[in-house]
């Protein structure tokens, strides 16, 4: 009898011993794993040197077409474009840095270059855009197209200028509306230049941080024609 007992308990034990053991396993099995951190930090905006403060560039793609490409033979004439990025110019109060010495190719790859024509539709337009401004920002040319896209990216166009139709307009006009479509934009950072009566180009003052900032001489030179013509694509 003591012998049939020992044996119960000795079952009974077992059983609670694989009982509590699949238990373990199965919690063990349902906890979850830890999930890596997908949220990264920004990239920061890379800064130049040498240079007081950016100037961003947007041509009036028509104009330009008009005068240099009336068959429309490049990309950029080809497309139906408005403003476009001519370029990120390092400025100085007085003047401008150009065609500085630098460690980086002159040649800008076309993979880099290519990553831009949303923007800035010419690998001749890049390339020369780096060869004489971008190498006077102290940058890399990854950096300097980085720090260009982002200044692109900084100002809105005014929705009435996004369209290609023929318009008239006075430079005060098209710099207002700039300053409406632009929080923290004021009159003395703009200035609109013109071409034989029609606008050429707007070109708004930045700082190494993207911030749009007052530059008097960019300012002075803006166009005085009363009325300008914003002409269509072909």
């Amino acid at each position: 009898m003591k012998r049939l007992v020992c044996i119960s308990t000795l079952l009974l034990g077992l059983s609670l011993l694989a009982g509590c053991n699949g238990e373990t396993s199965q919690t063990q099995a349902a906890k979850p794993e830890p999930v890596a951190e997908q949220e990264t930090a920004a990239k920061p905006l890379p800064v130049g040197r040498g240079f007081d403060f950016y100037v961003l560039s947007l041509s009036w793609s028509p104009t330009w077409c008009l005068a240099n490409d009336a068959s429309g033979r490049s990309r950029q004439c080809r497309d139906d474009r408005g403003f476009i990025v001519h370029g990120l110019w390092p400025q100085n109060e007085r003047g401008y840095p150009e065609f500085c010495r630098t460690r980086e190719p002159d040649r800008v790859p076309e993979a880099l270059g290519e990553s831009l024509f949303d923007i800035m539709p010419s690998m001749g337009l890049i390339g020369h855009e780096w060869r004489k401004h971008g190498s006077c920002s102290g940058l890399s040319q990854q950096d300097y197209f980085a720090v260009l896209r982002a200044a692109s990216d900084k100002v809105r166009i005014p929705p009435a200028m996004k369209q290609t139709t023929a318009q008239r307009n006075s430079p005060q006009d098209i710099e207002a509306s700039f300053v409406a479509a632009n929080a923290k934009l004021r009159s003395g950072a703009i200035a609109v230049t013109c071409d034989t009566g029609r606008v050429d180009e707007v070109r708004i003052c930045l700082d190494k941080g993207l911030d749009f900032r007052p530059c008097p001489e960019i300012d002075r030179g803006g166009c005085r024609a009363e009325s300008l013509q914003l002409p269509a694509n072909r």
